[in-house]
Parts: C-alpha cells; sequence; structure tokens
C-alpha cells in the first residue's frame, strides 16, 4: 500500500509540475511585449552645456512594472534610473542615448543619436520659396501669397482619352534658407513629401528624405492638396523646417465631338472618369468638382416635322461614384433654363452645369466617398449631336 501511495504521490508532483509548466507558459505568452521610448525635450539644436530633459513614459508595459536606466555617454554604463532624467552634455558631439527598460524578468534598449553643437552655434532657417500660376486654365489671374499653387491644363483632350490622370513636375526651391550664422553653411536640404508617413521611422513623421538638394523637381503629382516640409542641417548639426501647401488643380477640355442619337429606347452615354480625392486625415481634399457641358440647340441635320418640337436638342450630365452610385444628374434643369447666364454667350447654343460639392465626396451615410468617379453624357433624344465643348474641372484650392 505504500508503495502504491509513493507512486500516486509522484505522479501527482509530476502532473502539478508539468501544470505549472504549462501555465507558466500561457502566462509568459500573455505579457505585454517591451517596448522602450526615448523622448526628449529641447528635440534639436542643442548645445553643449543645455540641460536636456529625457522622458521614457511612453514605453509599454505602462503598468508601473518597469525599472529606467539611462547611458547618456555611450559607456555601457548606468548614469541615471528613472522613467524621466535630465543630462547635460558638457562637449560637443553626437552621442548615443541608450534606455534599457526591465520588467524584472525581461530587458530590452532603445538608442537615438543626439548632436550636441557648440555654445555659440547658431540655428539654421528653413524657407520653401512661395509661388503660383500667374492664371489658372480660364485666363483669371491668380492672387497667391502664402501657398505654392497651380493648374493643369489639358486644353485638347481627344475622345480616344477620357480619362483623367494628368500629373505635373513641380518645382521647389530651398535656396532662401539662411545658415544661422555667417561662418556656418547649410549641409543639407531634405524634402518631406508625406508628412503623414514616418517612412524613416524615426518618430518624427515631418523630416523624412523624400528629396535632397537646394532645389528639385517633385514629379508625377496628380491633381489634389499637398503639405510638404523642408528640413535643412548647418555644417553644426542644427536643424531648422518650414512648411508650404501645394495646391494642384485640374480642367481638362473636349471638343467638336459628336454624340450618337437615341434610336433604340436606350439613351447613348458617353463615360469621363476622374480620380477624385478627399482624404480629410491625409489634409487632402478637393473643394469641388465641375462638369461644363455646351451644345447646340438645334442639330443641323434634323429635319423639323410640323407641330413638333423634334429637333430642339436635350442633352444631361449624371455623376456616379465609383461604386456606379448615381450622385447627382442635370435632368430637372428646364430648357428654358439652359441659354440664359453670361456663361452661355452664342444664343444658338445651350449650356448646363454640374458642380459636385466636397461635401459629397466625404466618406459617411449620406454621401458617396471618393475614388473613382464617372461623368456622363447622355442624349436621349432621337437625332445625333455636334456637341461643341465639354469641360471637367477639379478645384482643390
Amino acid at each position: 500500500m505504500r508503495s502504491l501511495q509513493a507512486v500516486l504521490l509522484g505522479l501527482l508532483l509530476a502532473m502539478s509540475t508539468l501544470s505549472g509548466c504549462l501555465f507558466s507558459g500561457e502566462s509568459d505568452e500573455a505579457q505585454e511585449e517591451l517596448f522602450p521610448v526615448i523622448k526628449y525635450s529641447p528635440s534639436s539644436n542643442i548645445r553643449a552645456g543645455d540641460v536636456v530633459y529625457f522622458d521614457a513614459s511612453s514605453s509599454t508595459p505602462s503598468d508601473g512594472s518597469l525599472t529606467y536606466r539611462w547611458d547618456f555617454d555611450s559607456d555601457n554604463s548606468i548614469d541615471e534610473t528613472g522613467r524621466t532624467a535630465e543630462w547635460t552634455f558638457q562637449v560637443t558631439g553626437t552621442f548615443e542615448v541608450t534606455l534599457t527598460i526591465s520588467d524584472g524578468s525581461r530587458s530590452k534598449d532603445t538608442s537615438k543619436s543626439i548632436t550636441i553643437g557648440e555654445a555659440g552655434a547658431e540655428p539654421p532657417s528653413a524657407t520653401i520659396t512661395q509661388y503660383s500660376d500667374s492664371e489658372d486654365c480660364e485666363d483669371e489671374a491668380i492672387s497667391e501669397n502664402t501657398h505654392i499653387v497651380l493648374w493643369i491644363c489639358e486644353r485638347d483632350k481627344e475622345m480616344s482619352d477620357r480619362s483623367i490622370d494628368a500629373t505635373m513636375t513641380v518645382s521647389l526651391d530651398g535656396s532662401d534658407s539662411d545658415s544661422g550664422d555667417p561662418s556656418q553653411y547649410i549641409a543639407s536640404w531634405h524634402w518631406d513629401l508625406n508628412l503623414n508617413e514616418d517612412s524613416d521611422a524615426d518618430g518624427d513623421s515631418e523630416n523624412d528624405a523624400d528629396l535632397s538638394g537646394e532645389s528639385v523637381n517633385w514629379e508625377n503629382v496628380a491633381p489634389g492638396e499637398y503639405e510638404i516640409a523642408l528640413t535643412v542641417k548647418n555644417d553644426v548639426g542644427f536643424v531648422d523646417k518650414d512648411t508650404i501647401r501645394v495646391y494642384i488643380s485640374y480642367a481638362g477640355y473636349w471638343s467638336d465631338f459628336e454624340i450618337s442619337g437615341n434610336t433604340s429606347n436606350n439613351a447613348i452615354e458617353e463615360d469621363f472618369d476622374v480620380m477624385i480625392v478627399y482624404d480629410k486625415d491625409g489634409g487632402n481634399t478637393i473643394r469641388k468638382a465641375v462638369a461644363e457641358l455646351t451644345y447646340p440647340q438645334q442639330d443641323g441635320d434634323c429635319t423639323p416635322v410640323v407641330g413638333t418640337n423634334n429637333c430642339r436638342a436635350k442633352l444631361d450630365l449624371y455623376a456616379y461614384n465609383e461604386d456606379d452610385e448615381e450622385a447627382a444628374n442635370t435632368s430637372e434643369v428646364g430648357i428654358d433654363q439652359r441659354s440664359d447666364g453670361d456663361d452661355c454667350d452664342e444664343s444658338n447654343n445651350d449650356c448646363i452645369y454640374l458642380t459636385l460639392s466636397s461635401y459629397l465626396f466625404t466618406d459617411s451615410d449620406s454621401t458617396y466617398g471618393d475614388g473613382e468617379w464617372t461623368i456622363t453624357i447622355q442624349n436621349d433624344k432621337f437625332n445625333d449631336l455636334l456637341v461643341e465643348s465639354f469641360v471637367i474641372r477639379l478645384y482643390y484650392k
């Protein structure tokens, strides 16, 4: 009996040990990942003798279980402990500051390079040169002294090309930047073209070097609203940043093209594809889109039937979002309302306008979102028609 009891006791102890191992493993897997984060102030242009304040409170887990060890002079020894710390760099140079966090059983470290300049060093001044087109695509003067405002004007588009996919090259100039002191010079110009993306993963989404150089060409820029930044660094390692908004609007023109008549009880349609951008989080939001159609009131080849108005033309515009949902149309605009107004200056023509406000492109249950939209010219009449002009304009400013 004692032998059996001993065996049973041994089995219970073994199961207990195994169970402990299993539960211990599950507990370890459930532990939050250690993630050390260094923040410091001032974050740039630090001079020898300045007090720098370091903060690790964004490290995780944030449940109070962590200890913090700081090495400020890259000698692999602990200089300070605690979630926050202060340090004064007495000499110039670049220092690798290391933070090590521990929860008692695990440790993890991270480092940041900090440049210390001379006590008398001056920071540079970054300046992006502002400019704009002198006129928009309708030859209207542009008055602008804050942003970069440009237009893409495609004046003679063919009917074989009914997609709006034009881009342009934007010239960016940082030559008005100043080094900060006559004895200093600017060592680098870095252009960040997307302030919402931290492509170099340094914790600052506005200092990426998407392009480098005093003056650069930003190529293949589509219609839209953009905020960009220029970061300059002088020879003593001090930096400064300037930002500017770039607005690129668009106008595309088609002229003297024929749209067939409705001879089979199916309206004839010509589709034009246009990319609409409304990204509120990214700061790229269209202000409005406008389609303008000018066509003759009567087809010259039409034979009138006595007592009818069979030769009176009527074309309409329809707008569909990328899910093919109809957002707006001009079908309710009466015939008599199409030849009025200063913009329709030829007595034999009709003019119809479809204006899509920015609200239509927002992402909500009652609107239609952005993306690839379609503007459609529809002819529900029997006779074909030679259209004088069709214009699509995208206003981002």
